[in-house]
This record gives C-alpha cells, sequence and structure tokens, in this order.
C-alpha cells in the first residue's frame, strides 16, 4: 500500500510520468504554460545581474522537484574554506534571514532552517549556511563574514545576480512543458544560458548505502516525486508512505506505523533524518553521496580562480 496526498500524486504523475488521458491536461494547460514561459523569459532578458567581487556558484535545475541539488551543493562546498551556502528554505516554518550554522555550528533548528539547509549544515563542518527568501541579503552578510566562495542553492532563476549556473537533469524527462502544463520553471531550451548542464547517469551518478538495514522496514519519506527511490530500494521494504515535500513528521505516527506494517525500522532519507533528530524510533537511513566528474570540479575550480 502507498499512502499519498491525491492532488500532490496527480501533479507528480502529470508532471514526472504522464498517461495518455494526462496528455489532454496538458495540452489544454499549454496556453497558460506558454504565457508564463514568456513571462519568465522576458523577465530574464529585461534584468542586469550585479556582479560580486566573491565567486558564486549556483546549483539548479529547470523542473520542480528534487534531481539531486543538495547532495551536489554538499559535495562541491566540501572542497573550499571559509564557504557559505545560501537557500532559500523551503518547508521551512519561519521567515526571514536566520543563520543554520557559522562555520560548522549550528545555531538553529530544522524548523526554522527547513530539511535541505540543516542537511547541508549538518554535512559540511567547515561551512556556513543561511537561509533567505532575499539572496541579495543573505550574499551580503555572507561577504561580511569572510566568504571567499558562495553557493546559492536552487538559484538559476536568480537572474539579478551574476554566478556561474549549473543546471542538473534527471536522464529522463517526459514532460518537457513550462508550468503549470509541465514541470519546468522556464522554457527548456533556457538551459543553453547555464554554463554547465549536468545529466544524471552521465556527468554524475547517485550512490547510496544504507545504515542499519533490516530485513523488515517501512519507507517513510517526504521528498518530491518519492518513486525515484525505487532504483535505489533494498530488499524487505513492506510498505511505502508518501508524505508532501519538506512534509514535518509525528513521533506518534510514526510509532503507528511501523506497529501497523510490523516492521522492525523506519526506512528513511537522509532530508527526512534531520527531522527525526530526538524521535527514539528504529531507523534505516539511506546515505546518498553523488560520484561527479572531474571535468565539473575543474570548470568550477577555474571559475573561481577567475575571482
Amino acid at each position: 500500500m502507498v499512502s499519498n496526498f491525491n492532488f500532490v500524486s496527480f501533479i507528480e504523475r502529470l508532471f514526472f510520468k504522464p498517461s495518455i488521458l494526462d496528455w489532454v491536461v496538458i495540452f489544454l494547460l499549454f496556453p497558460l504554460a506558454f504565457i508564463y514561459g514568456m513571462v519568465m523569459l522576458i523577465r530574464r532578458l529585461i534584468t542586469s545581474p550585479k556582479r560580486y567581487n566573491v565567486p558564486i556558484i549556483s546549483i539548479g535545475n529547470l523542473t520542480v522537484g528534487g534531481s539531486g541539488k543538495t547532495p551536489f551543493v554538499i559535495a562541491l562546498a566540501s572542497r573550499y574554506e571559509e564557504t557559505f551556502i545560501l537557500s532559500r528554505g523551503y518547508g521551512r516554518q519561519s521567515h526571514g534571514l536566520i543563520e543554520v550554522s557559522q562555520r560548522g555550528k549550528i545555531v538553529t533548528d530544522v524548523y526554522h532552517s527547513g530539511d535541505e539547509p540543516m542537511l547541508m549544515a549538518q554535512s559540511l563542518p567547515h561551512a556556513s549556511v543561511i537561509v533567505s527568501e532575499n539572496r541579495k541579503i543573505a550574499i551580503d552578510l555572507a561577504i561580511q563574514k569572510g566568504a571567499k566562495v558562495i553557493f546559492l542553492d536552487d538559484g538559476f532563476n536568480r537572474v539579478d545576480i551574476d554566478k556561474l549556473d549549473i543546471l542538473l537533469f534527471p536522464q529522463k524527462i517526459r514532460n518537457y512543458f513550462p508550468f503549470p502544463a509541465g514541470p519546468f520553471r522556464e522554457f527548456y531550451w533556457t538551459k543553453g544560458l547555464a554554463d554547465l548542464n549536468l545529466v544524471e547517469n552521465h556527468d554524475f551518478h547517485r550512490l547510496v548505502e544504507i545504515d542499519n538495514l533490516q530485513s523488515q522496514m517501512v519507507l517513510v519519506t517526504a521528498i518530491s516525486n518519492p518513486e525515484r527511490l525505487d532504483a535505489f530500494l533494498p530488499e524487505g521494504v513492506v510498505d511505502r508512505i508518501y508524505l508532501e515535500d519538506h512534509a514535518y513528521f509525528d513521533e506518534q505516527n510514526l510509532h503507528d506505523i511501523l506497529v501497523a506494517s510490523n516492521a522492525t525500522s523506519l526506512l528513511v532519507t537522509e532530508k527526512d533524518e534531520v527531522k527525526m533528530e530526538n524521535f527514539k524510533l528504529p531507523l534505516s537511513v539511506m546515505r546518498l553521496k553523488l560520484q561527479i566528474k572531474n571535468e565539473v570540479f575543474d570548470k568550477v575550480d577555474s571559475y573561481i580562480k577567475s575571482h
């Protein structure tokens, strides 16, 4: 059995695995998608980006949902000193600018930071993480605090900032339309404006290890398009519970799920785990790392040296 939100499930199918009937909806939505794409294009064409005296690297994607941005940021940021990661902090229960970590020291909780910024903060013991809807204010603070390199999490659409743009793409794309007919935030061909376009299983590969592997586990996760985990699931998954992306968990509810499924542990991602830090529940955690081509590191190194 798979439990999920019906509307969210429909949208994810429409965007990532459309059926024949879904294509009828997609084409009905095409006029709105075209208008949306044109608005985003005009915005990009009329905006002059501001250049900073610190190298800024954006890791983003053209589609909504997960594409490996967080582990990619972690992999890149871990290679440099005095690094700052700036994120909007999707799903956080707070507003404004909040420092998540200061050179590795966690200074807030996951409810104020959001799950992905907290995961980055915990994974990067020498970096600083800031969340803010206003990226320019966050950049100014990072520079004030001595940033030598700044990484923007999901910053391709920040056309007002001069930066190195890296876009991540899944190996297969079935719907190339902009929102709301498809998953793209801009026209697909806008990728030509990025500095690097990287495709999963070609330019980077996911490596998954599972801590505390059990013979009977129930998968509980709150990530976008959770079916992308299927390729990495081990034997012994007796049930799957899908929550909305960035959703927070209730410990008692998870306990009830564990008992009802007759499982010995909850199988979760690292992004889920940071929201269960004080839960007294048995967890099996999917640890994700990326294997990235050396050419990508060389390109980023060259950009940083140019500053």
